[in-house]
């Protein structure tokens, strides 16, 4: 029986070729770093369904991917037999998350996207109403300021026409290189939540059978996290077709392969100290040697 994580890797790499091929072939991508575009409605958002930023796959799942994931892991190690309860399981959702926070919210400052964007000739600037853009200094966009002509009125050219009464607004990094942050989460999420489904229907070959019958609970767990990886690959579909170049997508892909890859070191060193218990031993000091 094939690795399931090689199936879900196959999978993966397979819808985002796809994807990405279809998007190029067809015009359907919109490149989210042009800062005259991005604020726009998707140029076929009237046709195509999951072309709209709107639409309930992007709004409630995607955006709140880690969310799901999370509920998923939970519920599923949580219903585990005691067999497949491990240590190195939670490792491996601690690394996960670590990795999420650090490319998306902060990583000793600004995150990692925020920082290669800006390292590729990212500018921070503010859309406004009426359609304008312009830049302002690169701190608003890594702190995500709300800006404002009261808050912030050294920052408004006296040229700009801006909307009448209060208005806020936040600047976003554009131009650049806008890394696929859907397709990162998606593709680490999908590896994560098949590598955790799997230890449901490979439990260690010495435990007892008690230790491995599945609860009703455990069930509904496995239900619950395919139907969610499964809604994650077609996520994965119809970003790869609608959104970013093909160059963003494909280091989005890599990335999250990347960072599924840190969550193996929790079950490598495991497997590392089972073939060699010696490490484990701790050395005979001098004096007890002596005696």
């Amino acid at each position: 029986m094939p690795d399931a994580r090689a199936v879900a890797f196959a999978s993966i790499t397979s819808v985002v070729l796809f994807g990405t091929l279809y998007s190029i072939g067809y015009d359907t991508y919109l490149d989210t770093s042009n800062p005259f575009i991005t604020s726009q409605p998707h140029h076929l958002h009237e046709t195509d369904y999951f072309a709209s930023k709107k639409n309930p796959l992007n709004v409630y799942f995607t955006k709140k991917l880690w969310l799901w994931t999370t509920a998923t892991f939970l519920f599923h190690f949580l219903t585990s037999p005691a067999a497949t309860r491990a240590k190195a399981r939670v490792s491996q959702y601690l690394i996960a998350t670590a990795v999420w926070l650090s490319f998306t919210s902060w990583f000793f400052g600004p995150p990692v996207f925020d920082r290669l964007t800006a390292s590729t000739g990212g500018e921070c600037v503010l859309h406004l109403p009426s359609g304008a853009v312009f830049p302002v200094p690169s701190q608003y966009c890594f702190t995500k300021s709300t800006i404002s002509t009261t808050t912030h009125p050294a920052l408004f050219p006296t040229s700009l026409l801006l909307p009448d009464g209060e208005w806020t607004g936040i600047p976003r990094l554009r131009k650049g290189h806008d890394v696929s942050g859907h397709i990162f989460l998606l593709t680490l999420s999908t590896l994560f939540l098949v590598d955790q489904l799997r230890r449901s229907f490979a439990p260690p070959p010495n435990a007892r059978p008690s230790d491995v019958r599945w609860s009703s609970l455990h069930r509904w767990s496995v239900v619950f996290g395919g139907v969610v990886t499964l809604v994650s690959v077609f996520a994965i579909y119809t970003t790869s077709i609608y959104f970013h170049t093909p160059m963003e997508k494909f280091t989005g892909y890599i990335m999250g392969i990347g960072a599924f890859a840190l969550t193996q070191l929790p079950h490598y060193l495991v497997s590392q100290t089972a073939l060699n218990p010696a490490l484990c031993e701790r050395p005979v000091t001098s004096e007890k040697a002596d005696s």
